[in-house]
């Protein structure tokens, strides 16, 4: 797949193209089935699937602070749409230059102009332009002029329709094993991993931290099974989502992955978790031992839940 940044990076064989427009968070079953559906039309028109994406989430510009934090960055997401075929991806820097863009505006230079779109897909809530204009009567009235027809499409899975905001919603509520059948795939965060307190290995269980985005959702506060993704490779996990009240009173939650069966050092890498079950809530224990003894049961029950 070609990752275009930036209408000038395009390739020159795009053209004619089958086009979708969105921010896609989580490329989700809904948008996966979108893009399915932007691949049998290219396969029918003999044009180029293409995705159209944005370098942050409008509202950052628009209304900053009140964006969504993000289900997926934005090397996930094009490793996602690479993987159901969608040939290029066009990743528009969103600054003032195109959110002032009219509908009729952005339709003919980047829809026309740039990418030669033939066919395009969209969601039956498909907004675009200043202000959020245009909406998909508007697209279609521009489709008969410009020569481009517009199927709407209803992002549904498994009979009901899936959204990147009640995704947000189930992992923020530690419904890992939900989230992970809306996306398709389990949750997953990347981060870098740093040193920490070095309090796990002492408890006999040494974990990695990871380092995460500040923009990124974090699950609820709780004990996780899952799999940590390393240099291509999966190893199973328990993970840590939580303040660490046995020991100190933080403020913020951090991120500890201990890997089963597994004695790497792993500081500095890039590493990804993927959470697949919700064990328990995080306690506070008067005693290590304790502690201890609940790290353990967590450990035992993730076998069991990851077969391993």
């Amino acid at each position: 797949m070609k990752v275009a940044r930036g209408l000038k990076d395009l390739p020159k064989d795009v053209k004619p193209s089958v086009c979708t427009v969105g921010v896609f968070d989580g490329v989700h079953k809904g948008h996966q089935a979108l893009m399915g559906q932007v691949l049998k039309e290219a396969q029918t028109k003999k044009g180029t699937p293409v995705v159209v994406t944005f370098d942050r989430h409008p509202l950052e510009l628009i209304a900053p602070g009140k964006e969504p934090p993000i289900i997926t960055t934005p090397r996930q997401r094009a490793e996602a749409m690479e993987s159901l075929g969608i040939e290029v991806l066009l990743i528009l820097k969103f600054d003032d230059a195109l959110r002032h863009l009219s509908p009729e505006d952005f339709v003919q230079k980047v829809l026309i102009d740039a990418l030669g779109c033939v066919h395009v897909v969209v969601g039956k809530n498909f907004r675009f332009g200043h202000q959020h204009a245009g909406t998909v009567e508007t697209l279609q009235e521009l489709g008969k002029t410009d020569g481009f027809t517009v199927e709407i499409f209803d992002l549904v899975g498994d009979d009901e329709v899936v959204s990147s905001t009640l995704i947000r919603r189930q992992i923020a509520e530690g419904n890992v094993e939900v989230a992970a059948q809306e996306l398709g795939r389990p949750f997953r965060i990347e981060g870098h991993v740093e040193h920490g307190a070095k309090r796990g290995k002492g408890l006999g269980f040494p974990t990695a931290n990871l380092r995460v985005p500040d923009k990124f959702i974090l699950p609820k506060i709780g004990v996780y099974a899952g799999w940590l993704r390393w240099k291509g490779r999966r190893y199973p996990t328990v993970v840590n989502v939580g303040l660490n009240p046995t020991f100190e009173d933080r403020t913020s939650p951090i991120v500890e992955a201990y890997v089963l069966d597994f004695d790497r050092d792993l500081y500095g890498e890039v590493v990804g978790v993927e959470f697949t079950h919700h064990l328990r809530d995080e306690l506070k224990f008067d005693d290590v031992e304790d502690l201890k003894k609940a790290i353990g049961n967590d450990v035992k029950r993730a076998r069991e839940l990851l077969g391993v």
